[in-house]
């Protein structure tokens, strides 16, 4: 499953770790995903979510 938002469509972001001799290695920063029971369009489901998707309002949570 991919690692993104489904309401935003939020990645990962990529770069450098840097250390203090200067070696740099691959880094990834992945989006803080939740699983969150929702409403999209009418129909209850589970989706994952970012949690600034959830903490602006985008997401709806099913009761």
């Amino acid at each position: 499953m991919a690692m993104a938002c489904e309401i935003c469509g939020k990645k990962p972001s990529f770069g450098n770790t840097i250390s203090h001799a200067n070696n740099v290695t691959r880094r990834r920063w992945n989006p803080n995903l939740r699983r969150v029971k929702t409403v999209i369009d009418g129909v209850h489901k589970k989706a994952r979510v970012c949690t600034a998707c959830i903490r602006a309002g985008r997401v709806v949570k099913a009761a």
